[in-house]
């Protein structure tokens, strides 16, 4: 049984390649974006997955998030996912999503995640290959 209430935070250091100049989402060496959505993400998938069962993963489906301040590079990061809802079916499971520098808030939004069986989900993208 999935708990709601049930939290992941996750930390790293900014580095020059965590930055929107690296990646090319912006033009600063600044913490970018994609690299907090990747991580928010992560906290997801890290909490949800102690209740999942041999075989089970999980893939999102949506995020909707703010990058409220920016993050020098050499600071550290934190992003955190609490579980906030799980569907009727048990397949589908809501999150809310924080990201901290050791300055403040720099970031939150929510995210969701789908409960899926790891090969038949494999087994169909790698359908898309075939004729």
């Amino acid at each position: 049984m999935i708990l709601i209430g049930t939290k992941c935070q996750l930390e790293q250091a900014v580095t020059q390649e965590l930055t929107a100049a690296a990646v090319g989402s912006g033009a600063l060496p600044v913490f970018g974006t994609p690299f907090m959505a990747a991580m928010m993400e992560n906290a997801a998938m890290t909490v949800l997955q102690s209740f999942l069962e041999e075989g089970q993963g999980s893939v999102g489906t949506h995020l909707d998030i703010s990058h409220d301040a920016p993050t020098p590079v050499g600071m550290k990061v934190w992003a955190e996912a609490e579980i906030t809802a799980v569907s009727e079916n048990g397949k589908m499971v809501d999150f809310a999503v924080r990201a901290w520098d050791e300055k403040g808030p720099i970031g939150s939004g929510t995210h969701t995640r789908a409960i899926i069986s790891s090969e038949r989900f494999l087994n169909k993208c790698s359908a898309k290959l075939e004729g």
